[in-house]
């Protein structure tokens, strides 16, 4: 099935591995609560059980410098894409109250981003993630 929209995750290169898939799991959740229609239906097996939902599409994750973050940034915004972002300051707090307020701190130039996801129609995405390479 090939779907009209792209979900991108870009994350830090320079990240220890364990920072890399929280920053993925953050940022996954955040488009499934801004993007309700990007999350499927619960499963259930043969047996009854019940599971819950998952993303109903593929999750393409890239990696990037802290400059190619930056930029995918300025290109999504550009672009009238609102991404959801992590920075390094959120691995210091531990709520979200604390976390908005560490973003809210820092201008735009100087935020020291983890990571970033991205949903859009997909040409509008690969014009925004242009460049960037798949996680291996």
């Amino acid at each position: 099935m090939t779907f009209d929209t792209k979900i991108a995750i870009v994350v830090r290169e320079d990240l220890a591995p364990w920072q890399k898939l929280n920053v993925t799991a953050f940022l996954s959740g955040g488009l499934a609560g801004v993007y309700p229609e990007i999350v499927g239906e619960r499963y259930s097996d043969a047996s009854g059980g019940t599971y819950g939902p998952l993303v109903r599409q593929p999750v393409l994750v890239f990696t990037a410098s802290l400059e190619e973050l930056a930029r995918t940034l300025t290109r999504a915004r550009e672009r009238g894409v609102v991404p959801s972002i992590y920075t390094l300051d959120l691995f210091t707090t531990y709520n979200d109250i604390d976390n908005r307020a560490a973003v809210a701190a820092v201008s735009t130039e100087k935020l020291d981003l983890a990571g970033l996801a991205l949903h859009s129609e997909r040409k509008l995405v690969d014009k925004i993630i242009k460049g960037l390479k798949l996680h291996p």
